[in-house]
């Protein structure tokens, strides 16, 4: 069964030249799944998760024949309406969080706070229940955590936080922008395992976006590739390595690999015409 389901979207930017098109005719749907975004930066995969979310503000323009959770349209929603979506129904994780933690505001508040905000409970309940997410996240000794500073963690340790704080309202959809990013690969994998267990524990649907081709190769189930703003092929992860279009085809040519060392990486060669393709086109439903 679907969990979110995006026909045709698009986000457009007015600028001094008319209008610029950052996400072009975007559409998939999302079941209780790991799936993938993938692209290089300024392909739109980011915007399209923001989005999802309305989080796109003006002058900045979302059009879509539908962004639907489980059936309901998104666009139809009243801005109050959105923020009971948001959290509650779709969480999201953003890259970095140095620049999504309140850096004033104690951990524990923050976190307690996104419990709060969508459910009636005493302060006491929701201090248990950040524990108990913090718990969740492999963070050892989250009473110490849930007093100290967002400057005063490391920047894994600050993700899993995020991760908890998106977590604790229990959404059924989870987007993760880059959420590993910023991580060295002993903690990335960490942050992935913990992400792995808590949306097979709950049956939850999640968005990775990430410009790292291997790394959702491996973690996601589905991945969609994008460039310049459209889906131009759509593949299940473990077959990414067999994928037919040329861009993604340079993309995993552009990535060194331990199994194949190569004295020189291929340079990604672009063809224009690939912005005006769609998955639908290539055959990648």
């Amino acid at each position: 069964m679907s969990l979110l389901d995006v026909e045709n979207l698009r986000v457009k930017f007015p600028n001094r030249q008319g209008v610029f098109e950052a996400v072009r005719g975007v559409s998939f749907s999302l079941g209780k799944e790991r799936l993938g975004i993938v692209g290089e930066s300024g392909s739109g995969k980011s915007m399209t998760g923001r989005a999802i979310l309305r989080l796109i503000r003006p002058p900045g323009i979302v059009e879509a024949d539908g962004i639907r959770l489980e059936g309901r349209n998104l666009l139809e929603l009243s801005e109050a309406e959105m923020r009971k979506v948001r959290g509650e129904r779709i969480s999201m994780v953003m890259q970095d969080p140095k620049f999504s933690l309140n850096p004033v505001m104690r951990v524990g508040d923050q976190i307690m706070e996104a419990y709060l905000l969508h459910n009636r409970s005493s302060k006491a309940e929701a201090r248990r229940k950040a524990i108990e997410m913090l718990e969740a996240v492999s963070i050892r000794d989250p009473e110490r955590v849930l007093r100290a500073y967002p400057h005063e963690v490391s920047g894994g340790m600050g993700q899993r936080i995020m991760i908890a704080m998106m977590l604790i309202p229990d959404p059924q959809i989870l987007i993760a922008d880059e959420p590993t990013s910023a991580l060295d690969v002993s903690v990335q994998r960490q942050v992935l395992g913990i992400m792995d267990r808590l949306v097979k524990e709950r049956g939850m649907g999640l968005i990775f976006i990430s410009h790292d081709l291997n790394l959702v190769s491996e973690f996601c189930d589905r991945v969609l590739i994008m460039y310049a703003g459209r889906i131009v092929e759509t593949c299940a992860a473990d077959k990414l390595h067999e994928a037919t279009h040329p861009y993604t085809q340079g993309l995993l040519n552009s990535l060194p690999r331990l199994d194949e060392p190569r004295r020189h990486l291929e340079v990604l060669k672009r063809d224009p015409a690939w912005a005006n393709e769609t998955a639908a086109e290539e055959g990648g439903k």
